[in-house]
């Protein structure tokens, strides 16, 4: 396949990175990484054209011929944000600026610039969020998200075409401890013999998951459509899932179907979003990307691939 897109990725060995690394390379595009490691994955190290390292809070590589960015990297997990606001404001709005800046003083040749936002700025609510619903921010993390993406918009004051993603809850396999999926693997897999229930958090919370093989599908299309009509874009399945049901699948999908989940109120996190249910029908109606992985699907694989690491 001749490869003609040359696409940079930030954050290039984290979970998201990898899957969209995977996506990229089978549509024949050129990629570039960029991450703070000293190298590559080695589950993506045959698919990356060429890998830089960089910490882009400090600066942006010298890139000029590239014709998408695709922005990955920066501080990503909701709960220890409460604990350190102003690293994640820092580090999260330092690389958007170092980055266009870049862009604005060092080349002529401008590239579609895709950075990713997330649903946290929404809030809590009953019904949908669309691309224009208002925001409501809780945490940290959603305050250094609004600072990226008041900056994405002074950007494209500037020149740049900074396209905004809105990510909801994503998850799959691979993906690591801090979020919910893994956190309840950990704890079912930790289990002393005997033992028959875990500490949780509030799993009554209802959010809305999509499995992250599709969202970096989403990426891919945003990355290479020749004309995108908005700035911001939902990345979404529209149906919310509870922690409980998220938990339920997993109990299936470890053999553990009588296992019990108890609240521990240490763990509960402040200003938690009860209810957030995305809509997807600007990505939709435009680019004709929907989910195709079912839940329950993604959660057998992340099972499936936790039990052959742990074998190896």
């Amino acid at each position: 396949m001749e490869k003609t897109s040359r696409i940079a990725v930030t954050g290039i060995n984290g979970f998201v990175g990898k899957h969209l690394v995977r996506e990229l390379n089978k549509n024949g595009s050129v990629i570039i990484g960029i991450g703070r490691e000293d190298s590559l994955d080695k589950e993506i190290v045959d698919l990356v054209d060429e890998y830089l390292v960089s910490d882009l809070s400090l600066e942006w590589p010298n890139i000029e011929d590239v014709d998408v960015i695709i922005h990955l990297a920066g501080m990503a997990s909701v709960g220890p944000s409460f604990n350190e606001p102003q690293k994640y404001i820092n580090v999260n709005s330092s690389m958007i600026t170092n980055m266009c800046e870049f862009y604005l003083k060092n080349t002529t040749k401008n590239p579609r610039i895709i950075i990713v936002s997330s649903s946290s700025l929404y809030g809590s609510g009953d019904n949908k969020f669309d691309e224009d619903s208002s925001l409501e921010l809780k945490s940290p993390y959603a305050v250094s998200k609004a600072l990226v993406e008041s900056q994405a918009q002074y950007y494209r004051n500037m020149g740049l075409e900074c396209i905004i993603v809105r990510p909801f809850n994503h998850i799959g396999p691979g993906q690591m401890p801090g979020f919910l999926l893994p956190d309840l693997y950990e704890k079912i897999v930790s289990l002393e013999p005997g033992a028959s229930s875990i500490a949780v958090g509030d799993l009554s919370t209802k959010k809305d998951y999509t499995d992250v093989r599709d969202v970096v599908r989403a990426y891919n299309l945003l990355a290479l459509s020749t004309k995108l009509n908005y700035e911001t874009y939902n990345i979404c399945s529209g149906r919310g899932l509870s922690g409980q049901d998220i938990l339920d699948s997993l109990k299936q999908a470890t053999n553990n179907p009588n296992l019990k989940a108890i609240v521990n109120k240490d763990i509960l996190r402040p200003n938690e979003v009860m209810v957030q249910i995305g809509d997807n029908s600007r990505i939709n109606s435009e680019l004709g990307w929907e989910p195709k992985i079912d839940i329950n699907q993604t959660i057998k694989d992340f099972v499936a691939t936790k039990d052959i690491n742990s074998s190896l």
